[in-house]
């Protein structure tokens, strides 16, 4: 059984990309084009969706919506 990932707000935008492409595919769907930007080296997903003027309730939504489709991918 493959282990389960949970992706948060404090997770990190480069680290989650790296690990989880499709991850990127999600986040560019809610308009965070920020995946090959410098920052987000350092930035976290909260960060990065902040600095684009996402709201918290977006931000949860996108974070649902990536750890559904990085942990159940034949759902799609």
């Amino acid at each position: 059984m493959k282990k389960q990932t949970k992706v948060t707000e404090k997770s990190n935008i480069a680290e989650l990309v790296s690990n989880h492409p499709e991850a990127a595919e999600v986040m560019m769907a809610f308009g965070l084009h920020c995946i090959g930007c410098f920052a987000s080296q350092f930035d976290t997903v909260e960060q990065g969706a902040k600095v684009h003027g996402m709201p918290k309730e977006e931000i949860k939504e996108m974070i649902g919506e990536i750890n559904r489709v990085i942990n159940n991918p034949e759902s799609d």
